[in-house]
């Protein structure tokens, strides 16, 4: 037999092997799983149109603010609370979802490995459903009912919407979190301007600008557990920044892991378990006790009750909770500080080689200057852009506080039930405020004109947005996409485009290393050279990035 015919039967035999596999191992269970529904109604009434900004389901409403936020108010039993969600928001969850599959279809256009993909979602998330909530899932599949029909080559609607509550912890599993280095802090008693606990956090997941433009402002009352608050977008019922009625607060933040091999709780919906159904600290621990995770993740908590923050450190392997002492503040980036992870190697080297060792000194510098802290200076922290020191790092540099990439900022104040959401672009635009004591009546008075929103407490825009420098960035980052095209596919950049590219964000290192790789890939070493030297000029993100054009410059030399 020849050869080349011999490796081609080997290869086939070898990917009907591999799909065998995968359509084994409890694979079957997991497709033809389908949530509780008895006992629910599954009928919902219809979709009620105000205007093009208002609709309503029975006593459910989604509602557009005029600082582009959509506030949305769902209340009832889990399928209730799913059918109506999904019926209002459909435009937004399909939106959403083709944002995120056309990424999928960009990074892997053939339909071959499309096809190997979807294999192995189905494999690796063949313990989802045992690790969710039946609550959740009722909740979710009423979602799904509104998904559409686009993407069910994926999967069906309603294992699909289970796929895409873990696709924060997918990502982070098999990719590392690059894209992702949120920072958040708390601070109470002598810190704060009233004495009071005050937390700010940026959520800096990335997707592209389509995924953060439709941000939703969710106001949950379920029929069990506590009414809360929480910052999402369309077909997400998990929590990655919110705030219940009893003043409890949660967040989170990515750490370090080893790649495991099968999806267990997404922590959006473990932290989204522990916003409805914990009012302080000892509670929201419990919750966090009982559930695997396939990720590693800091979740800070907030409490009103307990007049503090703590950080509760989960992981597959390990649990950890860290609480300050003889201080009144608790900073978080990507890192973990319990002593559970303190002989930990995946922390250790991740504290060594990111940016979060860099982001949480940068944290503590800027709360040591600014004294008594209140929503507007925690704002301003959030919407920093400098390195240490005040030093100009360049704009979208991973290692500030604002990356100029975040979905949103966020700010509570979870003793008088009041939040600040930001608006776009990033966490610049204005931050919008809202009273928990409030809120939940004004939507249930049913009157559409009302504001929400507590407008006299408002934090205006960022001036950075006005300047020079912001547009430059804007500018940049259009330039960037462009030279990373015409690198993957060999083109040629004009001088003059290099130039433009250089003087849109003079001062940060990715520009000189970008152009480098261009003049390296055309064969062009001495301007190579002097390129990469430039970069290592800058204060560089990673250790890993700084060897890395170290190593160029030795290759060149």
């Amino acid at each position: 037999m020849d050869g080349g015919v011999k490796t081609t039967k080997y290869k086939l035999i070898a990917i009907i092997g591999f799909l065998l596999l995968l359509t084994s191992c409890g694979v079957k269970k997991s497709l033809n799983h389908q949530p509780k529904l008895d006992g629910y109604n599954n009928n919902i009434p219809e979709r009620t149109k105000i205007n093009d900004s208002t609709f309503t389901v029975g006593n459910n409403q989604l509602r557009k603010n005029k600082h582009g936020l959509w506030e949305l108010y769902i209340k009832g039993d889990p399928l209730e609370r799913g059918l109506a969600n999904g019926s209002l928001t459909r435009e937004l969850l399909q939106n959403q979802e083709a944002i995120f599959f056309s990424k999928v279809e960009e990074m892997v256009p053939s339909k071959f490995k499309q096809m190997l993909l979807r294999k192995f979602l189905a494999w690796y998330n063949r313990k989802l459903y045992l690790n969710i909530v039946d609550e959740y899932k009722t909740e979710i599949y009423g979602v799904s009912r509104y998904a559409g029909d686009e993407y069910d080559y994926v999967a069906d609607d309603y294992l699909r919407s289970l796929y895409l509550h873990g696709a924060h912890d997918i990502g982070h599993a098999l990719k590392d979190l690059a894209l992702v280095g949120c920072s958040s802090f708390a601070v109470w008693d002598d810190k704060t301007a009233d004495g009071g606990l005050l937390i700010g956090r940026n959520f800096d997941f990335y997707a592209g600008e389509d995924f953060a433009r439709e941000k939703i402002v969710a106001f949950v009352a379920p029929d069990n557990g506590y009414k809360f608050m929480s910052v999402t977008w369309g077909g997400m019922i998990g929590v990655v920044s919110g705030m219940n009625d009893q003043g409890l607060t949660v967040t989170i933040n990515a750490g370090k892991s080893d790649i495991p091999w099968v999806a267990k709780t997404p922590i959006s919906l473990l932290t989204r378990e522990i916003l409805q159904y914990a009012s302080n600290i000892e509670e929201a621990i419990a919750i966090a006790k009982k559930r695997e995770v396939f990720v590693s993740e800091a979740i800070l908590v907030g409490s009103a009750k307990d007049k503090k923050a703590v950080t509760i450190e989960v992981s597959p392997n390990n649990f950890g909770v860290y609480e300050v002492e003889n201080t009144s503040q608790l900073i978080c980036s990507n890192h973990f500080q319990s002593k559970a992870y303190a002989d930990d190697v995946n922390n250790i080297k991740h504290k060594a080689e990111s940016h979060s060792q860099y982001r949480y000194e940068r944290m503590e510098e800027l709360l040591s200057e600014n004294q008594k802290i209140n929503p507007k200076k925690a704002v301003s922290i959030l919407r920093n852009t400098k390195g240490l020191e005040d030093k100009n790092i360049g704009y979208g540099n991973e290692k500030a506080l604002n990356q100029l990439l975040a979905h949103h900022g966020i700010v509570f104040q979870p003793e008088q039930l009041k939040v600040w959401v930001s608006t776009n672009p990033y966490q610049l635009g204005e931050f919008v405020s809202y009273d928990l004591n409030n809120v939940f009546q004004r939507f249930n008075n049913k009157t559409f004109n009302q504001t929400i929103s507590e407008e006299i407490s408002t934090i205006p825009e960022d001036d950075f947005v006005k300047t020079e420098a912001y547009k430059n960035y804007e500018n940049y980052r259009n330039l960037r996409r462009e030279l990373l095209d015409i690198i993957d596919k060999k083109g040629k950049a004009s001088t003059q485009f290099l130039k433009e590219l250089k003087t849109s964000n003079p001062e940060y290192w990715e520009v000189y290393d970008l152009v480098g790789r261009y003049y390296l890939e055309k064969g062009y070493d001495a301007l190579a050279l002097k390129e990469f030297k430039l970069a290592l000029t800058k204060e560089i993100t990673t250790l890993p990035d700084r060897e890395r054009i170290q190593k160029n410059i030795r290759n060149l030399k």
